[in-house]
């Protein structure tokens, strides 16, 4: 919408030059003619002032679409050599304007061309096009600049779907994941438990080793102290 609004803008402010050009002829005509041109001059200083605000407005817009990368380079330049043009052209309409009636003027034509033996066409203010605009009507551009959008949203969503599907791709791959920790904590926890139980089991065992050990000691020694007696008791 910002390309076709500039557009529009754009060319309001040709046919308010236009307009503007036609007048400065017409209070030329009647200063000739003797006629008093006031209210046409009244007219005239507040149109002049409208399209040097319009100027102003289309250039502002331009530099921000340019600078945030709304619209392509060639097509930046392109504007701008549009909007130079129309500097040049407010500037004469103002010294034309303030130019006395009964000097010699410059033609109608050469006004709304901007300067003299400018040729007429459907819009003698596109002056330095690009080649691919050149010859075309607003709505033809108008047209052009949509398809140059349509096809900078599809490659918009073409990577709005590649980046779906990654995205999709990597909760994919963090659920898995997550699966994966839980069955390692389960794995981690069963060895811890399992290498509790064989800790368990082998102090048991040293204490059964322990205890065995002490009951055979006291079965020797009963059996020694038997046989002490038995050699003393012996008659000899």
């Amino acid at each position: 919408k910002c390309h076709f609004l500039w557009l529009q803008n754009y060319d309001a402010t040709c046919r308010l030059a236009q307009e503007i050009a036609e007048n400065i002829h017409e209070r030329n005509r009647l200063q000739r003619t003797g006629s008093n041109p006031a209210k046409l001059n009244m007219t005239l200083r507040a149109s002049l002032q409208k399209l040097k605000q319009n100027i102003a407005q289309l250039r502002e817009t331009l530099v921000r679409a340019s600078s945030q990368r709304r619209i392509m380079q060639s097509e930046a330049d392109r504007r701008q050599n549009l909007v130079d043009d129309l500097v040049t052209r407010e500037k004469q309409l103002c010294a034309s304007f303030s130019r006395d009636g009964t000097d010699p003027e410059p033609s109608r034509s050469s006004l709304m061309s901007g300067g003299p033996g400018g040729a007429g066409s459907a819009n003698p203010w596109l002056v330095n096009e690009s080649e691919e605009t050149q010859g075309l009507s607003f709505g033809e551009i108008k047209q052009q600049q949509q398809r140059i959008i349509e096809a900078q949203d599809a490659g918009l969503d073409a990577l709005a779907a590649v980046i779906s599907r990654q995205k999709r791709m990597g909760e994919e791959i963090g659920n898995e994941l997550d699966d994966q920790n839980e069955i390692i904590d389960d794995i981690t926890h069963l060895v811890d438990k399992t290498d509790s139980r064989i800790r368990n089991e082998t102090r048991r065992v040293k204490l059964v080793e322990t205890k065995s050990a002490s009951c055979g000691m006291l079965v020797v020694i009963v059996l020694l102290l038997i046989a002490i007696i038995v050699v003393a008791a012996w008659p000899t």
